[in-house]
């Protein structure tokens, strides 16, 4: 008892002592007072010439947190909002065969989005975050999202034959573009190659895009400007405005080519042999002419066209390009008990199909592929079915790399 009464007296008097200085001269920190910070822990320790230094930087005017905070306006107007009227949606439905149906539309209030699977007001829509399930009338569920570019071109209005994504990305792999190129493209089509280019050239970029037919002239300015504006709605910022759709044919547009200094050509029309000379002396030297040709017989002509007319083009490569799709999905168990027989949902008859089966209904594009199946219970172990799917995307065309050459110096 007395030793802790000794204890206490002489805790009383150190708190209490006069000037309450600690070790070395330095005042002590009471243990009601606020605790030192970090910088200040650090400035302690330092020499006292780097400490004032120290001090000065933690003296110095520090914005607010509430602007430290705050994102730019730049950042703010990109971030992914909600559907608004007027831009594209896309809707997604499981379907039986492992299939997707998939919907694109314009978002008009008053509309009804229609399929099989029941009816979707557009109202419904209009507010939800991309990503968003909901149910249609008749109970089916609906994945709701933006579409990519990819998924635009696919499901848009076309007439020609479009280029295929899995096409266009290996073409402008082989040209190399730039943001801020020049690029001419002959054949406009629908426009699918149009937007590709579009995007990679950037806004300081040019696409120049010539096309003889007048309905598929067109059809690709409207495929533009639909994805122009329903881009700017959904993402709050403008689409590139960098593509000049001219209406003429380009085997007879020699004057129009001198005035330019071209990066890159792109050919997709049925006999580009005669579209080369024209182009040739605005294309700058080494840079690349990809042609898109459908046929092994169009590129014989193609090649033979330059090698008799002396054309300074070297043939670097022609490739066509597969994808191989897969299905990895559970297994449908027949007997746990004994049977270890599995078969797949596509393992049942399905009826033949085409390529892609489209039908426009009310402005509506359906697109039937494959993909995974419905939902399974997934606290149970179940063995899966790995293996490549029944419909392949077959031959779409052949991509030619063809690029200028200077003359040989002596």
């Amino acid at each position: 008892m007395r030793v802790c009464g000794g204890l206490r007296r002489a805790a009383s008097f150190a708190f209490s002592s006069g000037d309450g200085v600690g070790p070395g001269g330095k005042p002590r920190r009471r243990a009601w007072e606020k605790s030192l910070s970090p910088l200040e822990r650090v400035r302690r320790m330092l020499p006292p010439e780097e400490a004032a230094e120290v001090g000065r930087f933690a003296e110095a005017p520090q914005a607010p947190a509430e602007e430290k905070a705050a994102a730019p306006p730049e950042a703010a107007a990109t971030q992914p909002g909600p559907f608004r009227a007027g831009e594209l949606v896309l809707a997604e439905m499981r379907r039986k065969y492992n299939r997707t149906l998939k919907l694109m539309c314009r978002l008009v209030v008053g509309s009804v989005l229609t399929s099989n699977g029941g009816l979707l007001p557009h109202r419904d829509i209009i507010g939800q975050m991309p990503g968003q399930m909901l149910r249609t009338s008749a109970g089916a569920r609906v994945l709701l999202k933006r579409p990519s570019l990819e998924e635009y071109v696919l499901l848009m209005p076309r007439g020609p034959t479009i280029a295929y994504p899995k096409d266009i990305s290996a073409m402008l792999m082989m040209m190399d573009i730039q943001p801020g190129d020049t690029v001419l493209e002959a054949g406009s089509g629908s426009g699918a190659l149009t937007l590709f280019l579009s995007k990679a050239v950037g806004p300081k970029g040019r696409v120049i895009s010539y096309e003889i037919r007048d309905d598929h002239h067109s059809l690709a300015k409207k495929n533009y400007r639909h994805w122009c504006a329903a881009w700017k709605i959904g993402h709050m910022e403008e689409w590139p405005d960098n593509v000049d759709f001219i209406l003429k044919d380009i085997s007879t547009a020699a004057m129009d080519m001198k005035s330019l200094t071209l990066d890159a050509v792109v050919l997709d029309m049925l006999n580009p042999q005669s579209a080369l000379p024209v182009v040739q002396p605005s294309l700058k030297q080494g840079g690349v002419c990809t042609v898109y040709l459908a046929n092994i017989t169009q590129v014989i002509d193609l090649l033979d066209r330059i090698r008799t007319s002396r054309l300074p083009f070297l043939c670097e490569k022609i490739i066509e390009v597969t994808h191989r799709d897969w299905l990895v999905l559970p297994a449908k168990i027949k007997n746990f008990k004994s049977s270890q027989a599995v078969e797949t949902l596509e393992n049942i008859e399905e009826t033949p199909q085409k390529e892609y089966e489209e039908n426009y209904i009310q402005d509506q594009v359906v697109l039937t592929e494959e993909s995974l199946s419905d939902d399974t219970e997934t606290h149970c172990s179940v063995p899966y079915i790995a293996r490549p799917s029944s419909w392949q995307d077959a031959h779409s065309a052949f991509l030619i790399k063809l690029r200028k050459f200077g003359p040989l110096h002596a």
